[in-house]
């Protein structure tokens, strides 16, 4: 390996991370002797979640923007607008340079090649390391498969800055799907029977994330590239056996937002904000006290001493605030803080003299003046898995009700009956829409409703996108950018756009 891979890991480690290392001796992370040490691994291993945070918000914009979320009255000028309406060409094309992810990429597999060897005074969290990682390039390749299809595939280090070496062309989506099936095997295998979460959080991946991803990787290979019913059963598999990991839904879907409570056992991979440190992205779905503080709440409450100093870039669309319309349903609150221009009454949403809304999870806490953004935001949590389990039942001809109805149970509380709440099992096709409307109403700003839509067949996306018609297929994936092609000529279009 080339010094200069070295030396950028520890650039990017003391700038990102210096706190979270325990260093007997500074000398001890020189690029000649960097992997001699296990302290040069942890390093480098804390800096492979610097890479994960620094890309979190492209995670949201991918598994968000292009659904029907998104697209409603916003205090301020509206952002990602091509997105949010799928108008998408070559000459538009988002997310170069492949959104960045290959630079993660990398230096995971710089890490997986070179811890191989370091010695470490206890082998069990060596190899604790190596299934994070694993399950980290596993993530990324998932990634980049649902956004472009068929994708490049390096899993060896940089050895090279020529860039005639570099050049790779798109593998088909049959091999990259190998590759992620790999990981996540050779994740679990190194893992082991260590179910741990690092460092008692939740802000690294574990072995009960590398078996949500399997869960989520096998319905989408299943669904969408003819693995049927073995790629469900696999991703069933997986799926049920989270809960014995320490994993549970939390008794109220409030209580997920609070940074105090942002370690809790719902929770099974979140990415980590801290003050001072690196702030999360929801404060542009919030607003400026300018805008707030003369509005009032659905309850006629007055904001005056509302504080905040975000933005308004993306409002709720019509679609979503009637979809968390339900006044029993505790995520209506606990989504979005609904804003008039009178202090009326308004229990459900009407457009009269509606103003717009904030976005009532991960909002942060207050500090004197200052509304401070530093939630640890969640990749996967409980009721992800608890509604995967209910889509791969229901896709191998089994009941769902009881996944569905443990979702409504949390969200109704004290107001739930099963008689009026309760999920009663229909055909496939009409619990693929009930469950896809549970996840909807579930998590609302959490990155999923896209995935969610392309998980369950084109057909689901073209019925619920106003911006995509039959025939649009070929734009659920995106085009690559002219630039990315002049740099390497290996790379084609993607199909549907030339």
């Amino acid at each position: 390996m080339k010094k200069y891979i070295t030396i950028l890991i520890v650039a990017l480690v003391f700038c990102s991370c210096e706190s979270e290392l325990e260093l007997s001796s500074p000398s001890e992370l020189t690029a000649a002797g960097f992997w001699d040490t296990e302290n040069g691994a942890r390093a480098a291993h804390t800096g492979l979640y610097g890479d994960f945070r620094s890309s979190n918000g492209t995670f949201w914009l991918m598994g968000e923007m292009r659904s029907d979320i998104w697209g409603g009255t916003t205090f301020e000028s509206p952002a990602n607008l091509g997105l949010i309406e799928s108008n998408i060409t070559v000459a538009t094309a988002p997310f170069g340079a492949w959104a960045g992810l290959y630079s993660n990429i990398h230096k995971v597999n710089d890490f997986l090649e070179n811890i191989q060897g370091t010695p470490f005074g206890n082998e069990i969290d060596k190899n604790q390391l190596i299934g994070q990682a694993y399950g980290l390039r596993a993530f990324y390749y998932y990634t980049l498969l649902k956004t472009w299809g068929d994708v490049p595939i390096s899993t060896v280090p940089l050895t090279t800055v020529d860039p005639s070496n570099l050049s790779k062309a798109r593998s088909p989506q049959s091999e990259v799907m190998a590759l992620i099936k790999a990981d996540l095997e050779a994740s679990l295998t190194a893992f082991g029977s260590d179910n741990s979460f690092f460092g008692g959080t939740r802000v690294y991946w574990s072995k009960a994330a590398t078996l949500a991803l399997k869960g989520d990787v096998y319905i989408w290979s299943g669904n969408l590239m003819g693995g049927g019913a073995a790629d469900f059963t696999t991703a069933k598999t997986a799926l049920e056996q989270i809960s014995a990991l320490g994993v549970s839904l939390a008794p109220s879907i409030a209580d997920l937002w609070n940074v105090s409570n942002e370690n809790n056992s719902e929770f099974i991979f979140a990415v980590d904000y801290k003050q001072d440190e690196a702030s999360n992205f929801y404060n542009s779905l919030t607003g400026r006290s300018t805008e707030i503080n003369p509005q009032f709440t659905q309850d006629g409450s007055a904001l005056t001493d509302f504080i905040i100093n975000g933005a308004n870039r993306y409002g709720p669309t019509e679609k979503t605030l009637l979809v968390l319309d339900d006044v029993e349903d505790a995520r209506r609150d606990a989504t979005f803080i609904r804003l008039y221009t009178d202090n009326a009454t308004y229990p459900t949403y009407d457009p009269t003299n509606y103003f717009g809304s904030i976005f009532n999870k991960y909002l942060g806490q207050v500090v004197g003046t200052e509304r401070i953004f530093e939630n640890n935001t969640a990749i996967y949590r409980y009721a992800d898995v608890v509604l995967m389990l209910a889509e791969v039942k229901n896709l191998l001809g089994e009941d769902p009700t009881n996944e569905i109805n443990a979702i409504r149970a949390r969200a109704y509380g004290a107001n739930y009956n099963v008689a009026i709440h309760g999920f009663i099992n229909g055909t496939p096709t009409s619990n693929a829409n009930a469950i896809l409307e549970e996840r909807y109403k579930e998590f609302v700003g959490e990155g999923k409703r896209w995935w969610d839509l392309r998980r369950a067949g084109d057909n689901f996306v073209i019925n619920n996108i106003s911006f995509l018609n039959s025939g649009d297929e070929f734009k659920l994936v995106l085009p690559i950018t002219i630039d990315m092609i002049g740099r390497n000529p290996l790379l084609v279009q993607t199909p549907g756009y030339n």
